[in-house]
């Protein structure tokens, strides 16, 4: 072999590339299926929709909780995909899980520069795999992007920081504008370029010169200030419009509310924050609600101890890796700084908030694990017999576990279809004239239906107030009602859409795919 560090490259250019077709095959088949499309879903389509024809918006989604907006830039990712699908809304979903497929380069392109090549491989296939990770990269919701633009943004800070380089500050700055837009955890990441910045020059310069240090420190703020005015400037114009009530009440919201319903203390709240980064995406620890079924019990105390045993091990020995880099404050120095900050400081900064935490908050956490497992598999391999056999049992054990949760190994949701189906039905009992319409649910929102009205040019007309009504011209004579509850009575219903229609009486009624639909026309009496 003439050139063997060129055939070893060629190797690694091909377990990527496998890595790739995989996790491009376990995001995008059956995608439309399986894809989740529910209210928010459609609240977020008939604004791309209002968008592509002209109305431009400076608001975005609201938070899940808290009652507050973010910024524009989901929608305006997801309008050319719902365009380039003819306004079917997988093609968001579909642009979701491409950014995964991206996501999923970017683990071994900053695993193997940080750590190396095979750590690389080996983090990225854990990542490609992990259901968690998968369910988040299959469905159109704003925070399921986190992932990839907190690796770019951090990356672009590193990269930034070796090169002294004033235009990648800039870019991890606009970079973070972005990521602040797809969801107020991000906020966690601003702390981590704070730290890692005042960390770096700290260490890498002389004491004897401290004004240079902290002329280059606000400088480097500065920068990346800039970068985010330029990422967030489409939801800083709504902000500085109306006086920024959207950033005071995330900063009510994470830091002075009275709500404690997270539980627990600073400590225990860490604690869980740091186990479920392991067990919910390496792992497949179940999620609480599994835990009190009988059969399960065994199984469980010894996963969660097998989980604390990896989770331990990886943590344990990426601290090693990084006490002994930190005598040479070399650039594997600067690279495992990051990691440790990202990690540590992520975790830390959960402890103070004041609310449930769900796994999707985990977002700009994800890749963690995967590195530090990767690390400790590919280190263990190196030694003889019992690593290699200890590493190889750990890596087919994580890659079994994980693939028998993919999403596809289970029957279809196909919310998408039924939605369009229950759409098309209640489309079709109006017969073509004006019509109001109701959603009895238990928690879900009318948007997903009112979309495929929009987009067949045929809209209910909604009922004002009688105040702005008096004369109750948007009160039509039909009233199509869709029950998601499996009990149901919409007559009298406390809903306004119900309501505002006055005294009623069931026309019809029909039984169509998951639901339940009523035609009401107004009551005549006997």
């Amino acid at each position: 072999m003439k050139n063997p560090i060129s055939f070893l490259r060629r190797i690694d250019n091909i377990f990527i590339l496998g890595i790739l077709i995989l996790s491009a095959f376990i995001r995008f088949y059956r995608i439309q299926d399986y894809m989740t499309f529910l209210g928010d879903e459609g609240r977020d389509v008939l604004v791309v929709y209002n968008i592509l024809h002209g109305n431009f918006t400076l608001l975005g989604p609201t938070a899940s909780v808290g009652g507050f907006f973010l910024g524009p830039i989901y929608y305006y990712f997801m309008a050319p995909f719902l365009w380039l699908f003819n306004y079917n809304p997988v093609g968001p979903a579909v642009m979701v899980a491409f950014f995964g497929i991206v996501t999923v380069f970017l683990v071994y392109k900053i695993g193997s520069e940080f750590f190396n090549t095979r750590t690389g491989i080996v983090a990225s296939l854990l990542y490609a795999i992990s259901p968690l990770v998968v369910a988040y990269s299959r469905s159109s919701w704003n925070p399921n992007l986190m992932p990839f633009f907190t690796l770019l943004t951090l990356y672009a800070l590193y990269k930034a920081l070796n090169k002294d380089s004033k235009a990648l500050f800039i870019l991890s700055g606009f970079l973070f504008g972005i990521l602040m837009q797809l969801h107020y955890i991000a906020t966690f990441v601003g702390a981590i370029i704070i730290a890692y910045i005042l960390f770096t020059r700290i260490l890498s310069l002389r004491e004897n010169i401290k004004l240079l240090v902290l002329k280059k420190i606000l400088i480097d703020y500065l920068l990346i200030f800039i970068g985010f005015i330029v990422g967030w400037s489409p939801f800083l114009a709504f902000e500085v419009r109306h006086g920024y009530p959207n950033s005071i009440s995330v900063i009510n919201f994470i830091f002075h509310s009275s709500d404690v319903s997270g539980g627990g203390n600073f400590f225990a709240i860490v604690w869980d924050v740091f186990f479920r980064l392991f067990g919910r995406l390496v792992t497949k620890f179940p999620p609480p609600e599994q835990f009190s079924q009988p059969a399960y019990v065994n199984i469980i105390t010894i996963w969660y101890w097998l989980t604390f045993i990896l989770m331990l091990t990886s943590v344990l020995l990426f601290l090693y890796q990084y006490l002994r880099a930190f005598k040479s404050k070399d650039n594997k120095f600067q690279q495992l700084s990051l990691i440790a900050l990202w990690l540590f400081l992520g975790v830390f900064i959960f402890g103070f908030y004041k609310k449930p935490i769900y796994d999707y908050y985990f977002g700009f956490m994800f890749p963690l694990p995967f590195f530090l497992v990767g690390n400790l598999i590919t280190y263990s391999y190196t030694y003889k017999n019992v690593g290699k056999i200890l590493s190889i049992i750990i890596f087919v054990s994580l890659a079994w576990i994980n693939l028998t949760g993919v999403p596809f190994r289970f029957p279809a949701n196909r919310q998408l279809a039924q939605a369009e189906t229950i759409s098309r039905f209640v489309y079709q009992k109006t017969d073509q004239k004006p019509y109001n319409f109701a959603l009895i649910t238990g928690g879900n929102s009318d948007h997903a239906y009112r979309y495929f009205f929009k987009i067949w040019n045929h809209d209910p007309i909604i009922i004002e107030n009688p105040q702005n009504d008096p004369k109750r011209k948007t009160v039509t004579n039909q009233l199509l009602v869709v029950c998601e509850k499996s009990l149901c009575e919409p007559l009298g219903y406390p809903t306004w859409e119900v309501a505002g229609f006055g005294r009623a009486e069931i026309a019809e009624s029909w039984d169509i795919s998951v639901v339940k639909v009523y035609k009401l026309v107004h009551y005549k009496g006997k």
